[in-house]
């Protein structure tokens, strides 16, 4: 990940421009998360996953707490609070990732 990458990132969780979000997408990106099972290949459904994890995740509380990065990517931690649960985006306890999914599951079915 490029740094003008990182800070276009940085700006689109600023500003919740999806637009912005969908223009930082590569047609090919790849979507993995330990919620998803598998990976999710593709622009327009890392696109979908993306935007909604944002609405579950992107209250309030949302803080990034750590950010590493190498040549080819970055580890961006953040943490947050949902329904009383606290989320690390890096370390999740088992109660989280069941969170994380009933609540993205429900995002996901929106049309």
């Amino acid at each position: 990940m490029t740094a003008i990458g990182l800070q276009k990132w940085h700006a689109f969780i600023k500003s919740g421009d999806h637009a912005a979000l969908r223009d930082l997408l590569h047609p090919d990106a790849v979507f993995e998360s330990p919620v998803v099972h598998t990976p999710q290949r593709g622009r327009d459904i890392t696109f979908k996953y993306l935007s909604s994890a944002t609405k579950v995740l992107g209250g309030p509380s949302f803080t990034y707490v750590g950010e590493w990065t190498s040549d080819t990517g970055a580890v961006l931690e953040f943490t947050c609070d949902v329904d009383g649960i606290t989320i690390n985006g890096v370390v999740r306890p088992l109660k989280a990732i069941n969170l994380l999914h009933r609540l993205m599951g429900e995002q996901l079915a929106k049309p």
